[in-house]
């Protein structure tokens, strides 16, 4: 699988993204600048995070409109791997690839902590070096992580097993002190339909190396790496 990064003004984290993806792939992957609409040759797309066009209106609002999207979302229609990470997760709900919104953090504060996330299911091309009910430690960054859909969307997501992460205890245990950002039903990331788009709010990117502090995140892309 060859991955691309997609680069928009603002955007902070491609480079640890690459130092992920290049671990796992063992090749360095392409960066595609938003005006660029040529994906040939790319199967996994990864849109990181940061700060898109400095978030003016709503975060990934503006990025959402780039001409790239437009490439992004015939990709994922055709069945192609997406990955958006914290503001590339925003990006993805803004351009209607995934379904709600990310609101302000219920504490109103910029949350940079470390959380652990309980992975709901193991059986897709993101999780399958995971199992399901196995939590890990990840990094979260964001200001506006508060994941939020109305009740039939979220009874959807539920429904049709597309929850594919939560905020947790180490222990797998979810409560509102797990919570931090105040998500609804503690989701920190879903699948589309079809499995093949990820989105989550904190950062796999930052736990791939011992130099990091840890590489709980390094699963998440050899199994990306393997699919």
């Amino acid at each position: 699988m060859t991955p691309g990064i997609v680069i928009f003004p603002g955007i902070n984290r491609e480079r640890d993204m690459a130092i992920a993806l290049e671990a796992s792939f063992g090749a360095k992957p392409r960066m595609v600048w938003h005006k660029d609409t040529d994906l040939s040759g790319i199967d996994l797309i990864v849109i990181p995070g940061g700060f898109s066009f400095g978030d003016y209106l709503r975060c990934g609002a503006m990025a959402a409109h780039s001409p790239i999207m437009r490439a992004v979302k015939a990709h994922a229609d055709r069945g192609g791997y997406v990955l958006g990470v914290c503001n590339g997760f925003q990006i993805l709900t803004e351009a209607g690839i995934l379904p709600g919104a990310l609101l302000r953090n219920a504490s109103l504060r910029f949350l940079s902590m470390e959380c652990h996330l309980r992975v709901e299911r193991g059986d897709t091309a993101f999780t399958r070096h995971y199992h399901a009910g196995q939590t890990f430690r990840a990094i979260m960054a964001h200001g506006d992580g508060n994941y939020f859909a109305d009740d039939a969307t979220l009874d959807r997501l539920e429904g049709e097993n597309l929850v594919a992460l939560r905020y947790a205890g180490k222990s797998g245990a979810i409560t509102p002190e797990t919570n931090r950002n105040g998500s609804a039903r503690s989701i920190a990331g879903i699948l589309s339909p079809n499995l093949r788009v990820l989105g989550l709010m904190p950062h796999p990117e930052d736990l791939v190396d011992p130099l990091m502090g840890g590489i709980e995140g390094k699963p998440l892309f050899d199994a990306l790496a393997a699919a």
